[in-house]
């Protein structure tokens, strides 16, 4: 028999074992892109359901504890895999309803229950991931209630179980025989059967695992501080900066401040023996440059920036605008529709905005947003109707279980890519009625062909291909085309290869770790190779992990 008190302790400490290996989760990915979220994901949905329960006495049933759980994690979940495991665990909130303790059978009731809603959550359910790995366990606890057990061997022998399917789960799939690995799912789940059963046990709970908080040291450090307490300051236009060479170690950056000082404000000079990096805010930056020129010869990496700060404060208004509506104020219904979309970067924030995204939550590719983020982002938005745009294939779970939390009509459009999310938006008529935009938009996000520019986490093999850590990966809606050694080659070759003889438009969504200067060097390849007619659109997204987004048309 389990009181309340115990199951507490229970799911209390697997939330803190899979958050203290939710790395070890994370690398069983089997594609080397750096999207391995599937133990982070876990992790903070069980950490969703591990901080509401610390505010529960002792004196709790289970029934309690599995409501708090239950609600914790459908609001906490990220990604595929969260949402699977707050499905298996509103198992436990109806097969333990009412109920003060439980016995084994109880709990058997509560798998077989939190298994059945995951399987009709998913369109597609996968066998040999998560969800065969539950179905097993659930079957297999049915099967040990009949018998005479304790508590411990009970859920030793769904344990026992879970393990065995899992192994198995390697011959299961192909990618994940070719990869070596066993479902990253799956495990996560065995880690937390395993954190309830030691807690069962009477084994106590871990100590939560601290994250190093050590940094490298940076060079510029001092520069780069000194820069920023004057971000806000627009006295003059032009931000410029440049590092020059000495021509010999006796140069004197002392006048070369001296004389910006005269031109401009905000001036940092730092020098060593060899090189002087100029930061200053002028109206003239052509003469800023040409004095440097007195002092020393420019140097190509980092090359001189000059940025006009009056177009960036605008945009850092539009990026206020976004941080604020991440507090998510609920508002009453004004209007008919209205939109909420997932991106990450500000580029790519400000042109859902601009497309007449009413709110943008931030999140994406390794930064999976919770149900609870797009329910309270839905909340804010002013209309009946909210149409959501999860832009990543790991989201559309978690935003489809807003639709019933909710106080507002919720339509999830399943977008898979921001290139889709971007064509649903555009496809939107405003005289249409729900339905028949639900049909338009996704007829032209599905008409979209998506491609992506990022890199390898970890050395791999993949289809008998060996991918080295840092290698430049193409990926053609989803799939690796090819793996390259430069960014820019990789977007040329990608696009080349997925424009068709009916293509109208290409859009190049260039990232936070490319300038745009390289970005302006790729639209020129492509507009000198690509067929005239074709309409190519480039747009600064500064998005995170991806180089390159590209969408054709």
């Amino acid at each position: 028999m389990i009181t309340g008190k115990q199951l507490k302790a229970a799911i209390i400490h697997a939330a803190i074992l899979i958050t203290n290996q939710r790395r070890s989760v994370d690398e069983l990915n089997v594609y080397p892109v750096p999207d391995g979220d599937t133990g982070t994901n876990m992790s903070m949905t069980a950490s969703a359901a591990k901080r509401e329960l610390e505010l529960l006495g002792d004196d709790v049933t289970v029934s309690e504890v599995a409501d708090v759980t239950a609600s914790a994690m459908l609001r906490g979940a990220r990604g595929n895999s969260g949402v699977i495991t707050s499905l298996l665990f509103r198992g436990f909130s109806k097969g333990l309803n009412g109920k003060t303790t439980a016995e084994n059978e109880d709990f058997a009731n509560a798998l077989a229950l939190g298994v059945e809603g995951a399987y009709k959550a998913v369109m597609k359910p996968t066998e040999g991931t998560i969800l065969t790995v539950s179905r097993m366990a659930a079957n297999k606890a049915q099967e040990l209630a009949k018998q005479d057990l304790d508590t411990v061997a009970f859920w030793q022998g769904v344990l026992d179980e879970a393990n065995a399917v899992l192994k198995q789960t390697t011959e299961m799939l192909p990618a994940l025989k070719k990869a070596n690995v066993v479902d990253a799912g799956g495990q996560g789940f065995c880690i937390i059967l395993g954190g309830m059963l030691d807690s069962f046990r009477g084994v106590e709970a871990p100590a939560e695992a601290q994250e190093s908080k050590a940094a490298p040291v940076d060079p510029q450090v001092d520069f780069n501080s000194a820069v920023a307490q004057y971000d806000e300051e627009i006295n003059f236009t032009y931000c410029t900066e440049y590092m020059v060479h000495k021509n010999d170690p006796s140069v004197d950056g002392a006048k070369l401040r001296a004389y910006l000082e005269t031109i401009g404000d905000c001036v940092v000079v730092v020098e060593d023996d060899e090189i002087i990096k100029v930061h200053v805010h002028t109206d003239n930056p052509g003469k800023a440059i040409t004095k440097a020129l007195e002092f020393g010869y420019f140097i190509n990496d980092p090359r001189p920036k000059i940025e006009n700060m009056r177009i960036q404060h605008e945009n850092k208004v539009k990026e206020a605008k976004i941080v604020k509506q991440q507090d998510f104020v609920p508002v009453e219904p004004e209007k008919e529709f209205g939109f909420v979309a997932v991106a990450a970067g500000g580029g790519l924030e400000r042109t859902f905005l601009d497309l007449g995204v009413d709110q943008v939550v931030k999140g994406g590719q390794t930064m999976n947003p919770s149900t609870d983020d797009i329910l309270r982002a839905i909340h804010a938005t002013p209309a009946k109707t909210v149409f959501v745009l999860p832009n990543n294939k790991n989201i559309i779970m978690a935003a489809e279980q807003a639709i019933n939390l909710a106080n507002r009509n919720v339509c999830v459009l399943q977008t898979r890519t921001i290139p889709q999310g971007i064509a649903a938006m555009l496809a939107f008529d405003e005289t249409l009625g729900v339905d028949d935009n639900l049909t338009q938009m996704t007829k032209a996000f599905e008409r979209v062909s998506s491609g992506s520019v990022t890199f390898a986490a970890r050395d791999s093999e993949l289809d008998g291909q060996k991918i080295r850590k840092n290698e430049v990966l193409a990926l053609d809606n989803g799939k690796l085309s090819f793996t390259e050694k430069d960014v820019n080659k990789a977007a040329y070759k990608l696009t080349r290869k997925m424009v068709k003889s009916d293509t109208s438009y290409v859009t190049i969504i260039y990232g936070a770790d490319v300038t745009e200067e390289k970005a302006q060097q790729l639209y020129d390849m492509l507009a000198a190779k690509l067929n005239s007619r074709i309409e190519i659109t480039l747009l600064q997204g500064g998005q995170p992990v991806y180089y390159y987004l590209i969408s054709v048309e």
